[in-house]
Formats: C-alpha cells, sequence, structure tokens
C-alpha cells in the first residue's frame, strides 16, 4: 500500500486580490453626460436618445471625449440636428472637445424597449 499524502499535490496559494479598476469620478461623469444628454430629443419619435438606446459608448479621456451613437434610421433628416445636440449637452459637462461618431450599427425598438 502506497502514501497517498505523497502523491496529493499541496493547495495553491489564494490569489492575491485584484485591484480595482472601477472610477468613482469617471463613472459620476459618464452619468452626468448621459443625463443631459435626455434633452436630445428624436423629433420624430418624441423620445431623448438615451430612452432610445441611441447611445452606445461614452469614450472619456483627457483631451477629448468620444460618444459612439446610432440613428433610428440610416437617412434620419434630423441627423445633423441631433449630433450637434450630443456634442453641445456633452461638452455642458466635460472641460474639452467631444467627438460624436456615428456607428453603422441598426437601431433595433426592442433595445429601447419598445414594442412596435
Amino acid at each position: 500500500m502506497t502514501d497517498t499524502a505523497d502523491t496529493v499535490p499541496a493547495p495553491a496559494a489564494p490569489a492575491a486580490p485584484a485591484t480595482s479598476v472601477f472610477d468613482a469620478g469617471r463613472r459620476a461623469t459618464e452619468l452626468a453626460i448621459l443625463d443631459a444628454l435626455r434633452a436630445v430629443v428624436d423629433p420624430e419619435i418624441g423620445m431623448n436618445v438615451v430612452e432610445l438606446a441611441l447611445i452606445k459608448q461614452i469614450l472619456l479621456g483627457e483631451h477629448e471625449t468620444e460618444i459612439k451613437m446610432i440613428l433610428t434610421t440610416p437617412f434620419c433628416p434630423y441627423a445633423g440636428s441631433m449630433i450637434a445636440q450630443v456634442k453641445e449637452q456633452a461638452e455642458s459637462v466635460v472641460d474639452h472637445d467631444v467627438k460624436v461618431t456615428l456607428l453603422a450599427e441598426r437601431w433595433d425598438p426592442r433595445d429601447a424597449g419598445l414594442m412596435w
């Protein structure tokens, strides 16, 4: 009979706790931008760009912020106005330039909780 104590590996040392990458200040700024963007209303639907789930990403930078968004239709007649309003509202929160990038992604009303 063999001794199993020689063949069983020793338990691994507990892993060091991961450092948190959450930045409360950045998150507060993102939320403030989203709150400001609620003032940008799609005139055809009558809902704001946040409720419509048109804002896909906010990339905060030290010298520039980028907002990635989509439109409800590819040839939205209000695209220029809405993009300008998104830029203006976001710049009211941060003290640097904001770039708005349109994504090619198609809007789905279900993303906004709408069931048409």
